[in-house]
């Protein structure tokens, strides 16, 4: 598999380490239990993923439907087992079956080609008409979905802390979008960039919500993975967008530590240098801008973060100062330097404590 630049897929997950480690120092077995099973199932695809990079990823033949626009999905059933892909159970065309968590997954798949389709002319997560594939109900209690460079897997949750994890769409689209990056920017998974790669995930997850949901950037809630946590869980979500460090405040998972300005910004190097938790000033940044342009957030905020992802000038090494300058450039290109949409981009990086050059 090739990617942008010559770098090679990483193994991204939605639920961050840190909240695993938390969940997985509970004194109660039926909460930590689940946690220590996924850390260390993480750890070993980790190990697989890189294993497989060294060795090359498999050549992905491409169907003639694949030049036409069209979306090629299949769903695989893991059976509570740790093989991928497992047993196929819904190909693309065919009617929803009675297993919900495989209908959601065929849906969230379809929602995310969609986006990318119809909004920027993107042909699937490689603009060349990538088949997408997924595994659901993968493993015991799995607390995690994760995209491992060539297909989506999703756990089931344990239902004590995380229910099912292809409910939120935008974990979908999250998870989808870390393919787009590896075949684009290939932002580097670590630091600054490894939290420009997480935060590009996150735009564009909710992008995909909002998107499915016809919502303006006033009526969407700006939250990822609304509905993910179980009932005991005291929090609304894994992040907020709109308010960063407030989706979440558990006496298991702890309080959101996610900053919301570069006055908060986290040095840390647990969690690839905090990719997960410095993601939410750029998260922050977008949703100020789009906010302030209003209407539908994909259309302008949208285009533009897009255009910078796609535009082959974000490096992959790129700090926030480099991708706050470069969607100034893509704001004053596409929409020139007298109007709202420049004003909006340079003063949403101001809020958040980011220069531009």
């Amino acid at each position: 598999m090739t990617t942008h630049g010559g770098h090679e897929p990483v193994f991204c997950t939605i639920i961050p380490p840190h909240v695993l480690d938390k969940a997985a120092q509970s004194d109660d077995p039926v909460l930590a239990g689940p946690a220590r099973r996924t850390l260390e199932r993480d750890a070993f695809e980790r190990t697989h993923r890189r294993l497989t990079t060294v060795l090359g990823a498999p050549a992905v033949a491409l169907p003639e439907s694949a030049a036409e626009g069209k979306a090629l999905r299949t769903i695989y059933d893991a059976e509570h087992g740790q093989n991928l892909p497992g047993t196929l159970v819904r190909s693309e065309g065919s009617d929803p079956g009675p297993d919900a968590t495989v209908n959601r997954a065929y849906a969230g798949l379809g929602a995310t080609f969609d986006l990318y389709l119809k909004v920027y002319g993107r042909n699937s997560i490689n603009g060349e008409g990538l088949p997408l594939d997924a595994t659901v109900h993968y493993d015991e209690d799995y607390n995690n979905a994760f995209w491992n460079g060539e297909q989506m897997v999703f756990g089931d949750g344990d239902g004590e802390i995380f229910l099912d994890f292809t409910l939120p769409v935008d974990v979908i689209g999250h998870e989808l979008t870390h393919g787009v990056t590896q075949y684009t920017a290939n932002l580097t998974y670590f630091g600054q960039p490894g939290a420009l790669n997480e935060s590009m995930s996150d735009v564009f997850g909710s992008l995909i919500k909002q998107y499915s949901l016809g919502q303006t950037a006033a009526e969407a809630d700006w939250l990822i993975g609304a509905g993910l946590l179980a009932p005991r869980v005291t929090g609304v979500a894994l992040r907020s967008m709109k308010a960063p460090g407030t989706a979440y405040d558990d006496d298991v998972l702890g309080k959101d530590p996610q900053p919301a300005t570069m006055d908060g910004y986290v040095r840390t190097g647990r969690d690839n240098g905090g990719v997960h938790l410095n993601s939410g000033i750029p998260n922050h940044a977008f949703y100020l801008a789009a906010t302030a342009l209003g209407g539908h957030a994909w259309e302008k905020a949208g285009q533009i973060w897009y255009d910078v992802l796609t535009g082959g000038e974000l490096g992959a090494q790129a700090q926030f100062t480099d991708f706050a300058t470069l969607t100034v450039a893509a704001a004053r290109a596409r929409y020139g330097d007298g109007g709202d949409e420049l004003q909006a981009v340079l003063k949403a990086w101001e809020q958040v404590g980011v220069r531009t050059l």
